[in-house]
């Protein structure tokens, strides 16, 4: 029983791990769960968006300070900007 609840738990966190982030509507809660996303980089994604709208690709992303090539590399397969 112990092992079916921690193998069901451990899908569940994978499965949350696998779901991508709308850049464009995530809070910054949300983006915090990013990998390399602390409460100062989940800001400022969220004051660009403000600042300049939604974002056109993820690639926009480096245009935020504090995202660098290598962050933005880790970030891109986590995060999503849907068609319009």
């Amino acid at each position: 029983m112990k092992k079916t609840i921690l193998a069901s738990l451990a899908l569940l966190g994978m499965s949350c791990a696998l779901a991508a982030v709308n850049i464009n509507t995530a809070g910054a809660d949300e983006l915090k769960a990013l990998p390399g996303i602390g409460s100062a980089k989940a800001e400022a994604i969220v004051e660009y968006r403000k600042q300049h709208g939604n974002f056109k690709s993820v690639e926009e992303l480096k245009n935020v300070k504090g995202i660098g090539e290598s962050l933005f590399n880790r970030l891109q397969d986590g995060t999503i900007v849907p068609a319009v």
